[in-house]
């Protein structure tokens, strides 16, 4: 047989001993079944996150990253696993270490510090220095109070850059200090000068608002010394609180077998810390009203709901998420200057009705309700979001790169 160019066909060969072979076995391969996914799924995760793996101390470092990739327990059901916590431990197991003289030299570690920044006496020092500088800024302005209103302005100015920085001298050490390399939002400072402002000058800026004024530039502003003082002094219990916090957060963490559990061990502690925070503000408050002489108890509940929130948003900040703090600040900045701006736009001919919300909320609680509101409704909101994002595993273990909420949700 050939075919039409004249060429022989292969089957002649085959054809030639009385056709006993007329077809050719199948191949071996064509009866193999068609693979329908990876005999290896974690192999590729181990691909996608090799460097975690190989310079994880351990499978906790692992499972605190997949989460902050977010990597949750429904995704590890996805490679065969039950849980993050059980993939992260195979991941630890198959992925080699890297080798320690191939690595790039890190920064110190913090025990390697000089002992002076490191030991806790200093610390402490340092967390309850604002209050010792808010103290004597007091005393200084009450030590020039028949002086000319030049001079006492110039030491009020001086008083409050001393206690700025104080402040954040004392967070930049110890739990307070942000272990996340990100930023953050560059207005954060912004919105936490204008509260804390608002808590020692707006109440008498409110009042001067209702009443026509100010009469500017003759007006002697009011401070609320008390809450200064107190708020000052929050700065070592918040400390304290947040140390308390991320020690346990830890424990929980390592003692978690999925993320549900660490999220059920985290609530509650975070509430709890919460409430432990308030009760110690709450007796710096009572105290500082016996010395320094307050406003009533609403300018108390209004301190007091302003250190939640600045304690709230600097445990968010801690933990790597920045951005839900600066929001929370920003949102009580933007209902107090609200307040303000409907008093003033009330004045114009036309709209005096914008400013009747404020009058009767004033009129019936006085103008410390003001910040009660917007600080309580700002905390309340961090206080709901800290309950979903520091529940994560990726809030409770030291993060070498940017904010946390980068990866989450």
């Amino acid at each position: 047989m050939t075919t039409p160019d004249g060429g022989a066909t292969r089957a002649a060969p085959a054809m030639e001993e009385g056709g006993a072979a007329r077809t050719a076995p199948p191949r071996k391969e064509a009866a193999r079944p068609a693979r329908r996914g990876p005999a290896d799924p974690v192999r590729s995760l181990m691909h996608h996150h090799q460097e975690l793996c190989a310079r994880a101390v351990d499978a906790l470092e692992i499972a605190a990253g997949l989460e902050a990739h977010g990597v949750t327990d429904r995704t590890a059901a996805r490679f065969r696993h039950r849980d993050v916590f059980s993939l992260a431990e195979e991941l630890y197991a198959r992925v080699p270490r890297a080798d320690p003289a191939t690595t790039p030299a890190a920064a110190p570690e913090p025990a390697a510090a000089p002992a002076a920044r490191g030991s806790r006496s200093v610390r402490a020092v340092l967390q309850l220095l604002p209050g010792a500088v808010c103290v004597a800024a007091v005393a200084a302005l009450a030590s020039v109070g028949a002086a000319p209103p030049d001079v006492r302005t110039a030491v009020g100015a001086a008083g409050g850059v001393l206690v700025v920085l104080a402040v954040r001298l004392g967070v930049r050490s110890g739990p307070l200090r942000r272990r996340h390399q990100g930023a953050g939002p560059r207005t954060a400072g912004l919105w936490v000068c204008w509260t804390a402002g608002y808590a020692v000058y707006g109440d008498w800026l409110l009042r001067q608002l209702l009443a026509g004024g100010p009469d500017l530039p003759y007006a002697a502003p009011r401070a609320a010394v008390a809450t200064a003082v107190a708020l000052a002094f929050a700065l070592a219990p918040a400390a304290g609180c947040a140390h308390w916090f991320a020690v346990r957060g830890r424990r929980g963490l390592a003692a978690s077998r999925g993320l549900g559990e660490l999220a059920a061990r985290v609530r509650p502690l975070l509430l709890a810390t919460t409430l432990l925070f308030l009760g110690a503000l709450v007796a710096l408050l009572l105290g500082a009203d016996t010395v320094f002489g307050g406003d009533g108890t609403m300018a108390v509940i209004a301190a007091a709901a302003l250190g939640v929130l600045l304690f709230l948003a600097r445990l968010l900040a801690v933990h790597g998420f920045p951005e839900a703090a600066a929001t929370g600040l920003a949102s009580a900045a933007a209902l107090e200057a609200l307040a303000l701006s409907l008093v003033l736009i009330a004045r114009l001919p036309g709209l005096p009705t914008l400013g009747l919300p404020v009058e009767a909320l004033t009129a019936a609680a006085g103008p410390a309700a003001v910040p009660a509101v917007a600080c309580t409704a700002a905390a309340l909101g961090l206080l709901v979001h800290g309950l979903r994002a520091l529940t994560g595993a990726c809030a409770h273990w030291p993060a070498p790169s940017g904010p946390a909420e980068a990866h989450r949700p």
